[in-house]
C-alpha cells in the first residue's frame, strides 16, 4: 500500500456496494468540520446522467454506453467536483478517483469480456495523464476475498441482483481487491466481523486525522 499523503485536498471513502460508505462519510464529516463533503460525480454534473438514465439507465451503462463513453462521464464529474472544493477545507469524496475507474474497468471487464487486468489498463489508458487532484484514497471491503466479499453485500441487499448486475458486482469486487494488491489505495480496510464504531476509528487512523486538522489550523490545503 501507498502511503497516505501528508496534507491531502481530498479524502475518499471507495468500495463496493453496502460496504457502509454511506455510513462512514457522515461520521467523518461530523468529525471535523474541516471536511467539505462533495458527495458523487453525478452530483455535480447532472445532465449527461440524467439523459442516460431517462430511458433505461441499466441498458444504456452495460449495452449502449462505450467504455470511452462511461469512463469519460465519470472524469468530468470527478474534476467538477474537484472544481467545487473550498480553499482551506479537505474535500469529502463519495468515491474517489480509483473507485471510478474500478467501476469503469469493471464494467468494461463484463460488455467485453476482458479480465479484469485488461480491462483496468484498457480504462487506464482512457484517462491518460490528465491533472489527478492529490488524494487520501481509503477503500472499505466487507473482506480480502473477492467471493466472500460480493456475497456478503448482495446478502445486505434488500432484493436480488438480476440480469448483468451480479456478474458486474463481482468484477467489481474483483477490480478492486487487485489494485489494492498492487498500491493504488492509500489505505484499505478490512471490515469483515467488525462493528460500525472499529471501522469508523480505523478510518480515521488511517487518514491521519490528528494531522489534518492540525494542518487546517496552520493554513489548511490551499
Amino acid at each position: 500500500m501507498s502511503a497516505v499523503e501528508c496534507n491531502p485536498k481530498f479524502v475518499s471513502l471507495n468500495g463496493p456496494d453496502n460496504v457502509g460508505k454511506t455510513t462512514q462519510l457522515r461520521r467523518l464529516a461530523e468529525h471535523w468540520s474541516g471536511f467539505q463533503p462533495l458527495g458523487a460525480v453525478h452530483e455535480h454534473d447532472p445532465e449527461p446522467w440524467a439523459r442516460a438514465a431517462a430511458s433505461n439507465y441499466a441498458r444504456w451503462w452495460f449495452e449502449k454506453s462505450t467504455t470511452r463513453v462511461l469512463t469519460e462521464m465519470l472524469l468530468a464529474g470527478h474534476a467538477k467536483r474537484a472544481a467545487a472544493r473550498e480553499s482551506g477545507r479537505a474535500g469529502l469524496l463519495d468515491r474517489g478517483l480509483p473507485m471510478l475507474l474500478a467501476v469503469a474497468a469493471a464494467t468494461c471487464a463484463v460488455k467485453d469480456g476482458l479480465p479484469v487486468r485488461e480491462a483496468l489498463d484498457t480504462v487506464s489508458g482512457i484517462a491518460g495523464s490528465r491533472a489527478i487532484p492529490q488524494e487520501t484514497s481509503v477503500l472499505l471491503m466487507p473482506s480480502v476475498d473477492a467471493e466472500r466479499s460480493y456475497a456478503i453485500t448482495s446478502a445486505r441487499e434488500r432484493r436480488p441482483w438480476t440480469g448483468i448486475y451480479p456478474a458486474y458486482q463481482r468484477r467489481l469486487h474483483a477490480v478492486l481487491l487487485h489494485q489494492a494488491d498492487h498500491g493504488t489505495y492509500s489505505a484499505v480496510i478490512d471490515c469483515e466481523n467488525r462493528s460500525v464504531d472499529d471501522i469508523s476509528a480505523e478510518v480515521l487512523n488511517r487518514i491521519g486525522i490528528d494531522r489534518l486538522v492540525k494542518t487546517a489550523e496552520d493554513g489548511g490545503p490551499q
